[in-house]
């Protein structure tokens, strides 16, 4: 997924014409490490979550978001989040996964991989050089996979369970910028939102930025803050999870 999301912004690109960027196209593409503390639950559709001890990890973001002048039809923002979780418990009570019963008082591991592409629709609603507002829609698309490890009940030995899963969770989107005049600095707020039934989607970033390079052919900055996200999935393609990772991030952006 990563290839597919570099590519993306490559082919994005190569649309976007330097010389007259802000007046018929303009391209957004960057990346973010993100530092964070992750925590949580999951299990297939038949059992009990099961808590885990998930090991702080940092994590990039790649992404790219193409802008442009015509009427009625949305922005588009493309972000690959990578999301491997790896963690561990001692089972106190009964732990079934995939169709397998693991041994009360072992240890289990797991592999919990919830990368993900965000495809996200926007219109500007305001724009100037002091403050910008995107409000839109954010589909978030998992291909993920749950790993498990333990002493399995059937046969007492090590026994692993793979379950890949995929599923498309649907968030209204928003963006707020604003620039402090004449020093490059901006403050900005980023989020994508759901709650409905058992499901509670959210996840935000907010912080600094700087642009330290403008100019007619293209504006880099630095940023920096924090993202949390929080993605308790309600029986996705037979997945439950109740994730939560949230930690201080920094990145680069280049604007065409």
């Amino acid at each position: 997924m990563k290839k597919y999301c570099i590519a993306a912004a490559l082919s994005m690109a190569c649309l976007a014409p330097v010389a007259q960027a802000d007046t018929v196209l303009g391209l957004y593409v960057g990346v973010d490490g993100w530092k964070a503390d992750n925590d949580g639950s999951f299990s297939d559709n038949n059992n009990a979550l099961q808590n885990f001890n998930f090991e702080d990890e940092t994590f990039v973001s790649y992404y790219a978001a193409l802008e442009h002048p015509v009427p009625l039809v949305p922005n588009l923002k493309l972000k690959y989040t990578e999301l491997e979780l790896n963690g561990s418990t001692v089972l106190e009570d009964t732990f079934s996964f995939n169709g397998t019963d693991y041994v009360v008082g072992t240890g289990v591991n797991s592999v919990t991989d919830l990368s993900h592409i965000d495809y996200i629709f926007y219109y500007e609603i305001f724009d100037n050089d002091l403050i910008s507002i995107d409000l839109g829609l954010n589909a978030k698309q998992f291909d993920g996979e749950l790993v498990v490890t333990g002493t399995s009940q059937q046969g007492g030995a090590n026994f692993t369970e793979i379950e890949e899963f995929s599923g498309v969770v649907p968030l209204v989107y928003g963006r707020f910028e604003a620039g402090l005049p004449f020093s490059g600095l901006s403050v900005f707020a980023e989020g994508s939102f759901l709650a409905i039934d058992d499901s509670k989607v959210q996840d935000y970033q907010m912080g600094i930025a700087w642009e330290f390079i403008d100019n007619l052919a293209v504006d880099v900055a630095v940023k920096a803050g924090y993202r949390s996200m929080v993605l308790e999935l309600d029986d996705v393609d037979d997945i439950n999870t109740d994730i939560d990772a949230s930690g201080p991030f920094a990145g680069i952006q280049v604007h065409f």
